[in-house]
């Protein structure tokens, strides 16, 4: 099926991605949005991997565009929502792809500037992007946000400021699908597990001093169905929750991880 969001602006937050050899999350939504149809704004605060992002849709026959921001700054937010709808005239879908967890730690050794850093990162950020599209979205009467967040909300011990501001992702999600519904703005999320993309593997098989493909391997036997997903995934499931096809969905938490979080609870 395509043309899901034919027509429809959609801003990705977060479309660059990590050098390596797959594909990230934020750039296999940004591709995937633009082959169903939207006009696709790739934010980033690296604005050439966005462009690079970018450059690749219009390759593939799509409309997309570039723009830096660096949404930890609240003023970033409000720019980033003015310039398209300035550009467009409206914005139809936002989606929130923003996590680091860089030197973060467990909580007996966790430093108070990698959470402040994190938290502003994965949180703040998300509330700012929403909190400046809201208005104009409640004033349309019509949107989707989408905040792509983690299973490790659900579970873990070792990364105290990531899990944090995951599961905070999680209340913002619920907390913005709830006051906004009447309003036909609807919010939900996807918690992605174990994803075979850059800045899972580059960036941990560095921290470990293991080789990718080592780390590969070990990630694969940790997922129920045997190896792990893909940005192309998360980028399928992210189109669903933003289309039309999800209408009367909203205040949804969808994990996306091979079964690794049925084992909770």
């Amino acid at each position: 099926m395509v043309g899901r969001i034919e027509g429809r602006t959609a801003i990705i937050v977060g479309a660059g991605q990590t050098p390596g050899e797959t594909i990230g999350n934020g750039r296999a939504m940004a591709m995937l949005f633009a082959r169903e149809g939207a006009h696709v704004w790739c934010a980033d605060i690296n604005l050439e991997s966005a462009e690079e992002t970018a450059r690749l849709v219009t390759e593939a026959g799509g409309q997309a565009s570039a723009i830096q921001v660096d949404v930890s700054r609240s003023a970033d937010c409000a720019r980033l929502i003015e310039q398209v709808q300035a550009r467009s005239g409206t914005i139809d879908i936002l989606v929130n792809n923003v996590g680091i967890g860089a030197n973060d730690a467990p909580a007996h050794a966790i430093e108070e500037d990698v959470f402040d850093r994190i938290l502003a990162t994965n949180l703040k950020s998300m509330a700012m992007t929403i909190r400046h599209a809201l208005p104009l979205m409640r004033a349309q009467r019509s949107g989707a946000i989408l905040n792509i967040s983690s299973v490790a909300s659900l579970g873990g011990h070792n990364m105290l400021a990531y899990e944090v501001s995951k599961a905070g992702v999680n209340r913002l999600t619920l907390s913005v699908a709830l006051s906004n519904a009447r309003y036909g703005v609807r919010c939900n999320a996807i918690l992605p597990g174990l994803m075979d993309t850059p800045m899972a593997i580059e960036g941990h098989s560095k921290a470990r001093d293991v080789t990718p493909e080592s780390l590969r391997q070990e990630r694969h036997k940790r997922v129920p169905m045997g190896h792990m997903g893909t940005g192309w995934d998360t980028a399928k499931a992210a189109v669903f929750l933003c289309s039309s096809d999800a209408e009367f969905i909203t205040g949804v938490m969808l994990p996306v991880d091979g079964g690794m979080s049925a084992r909770t609870g």
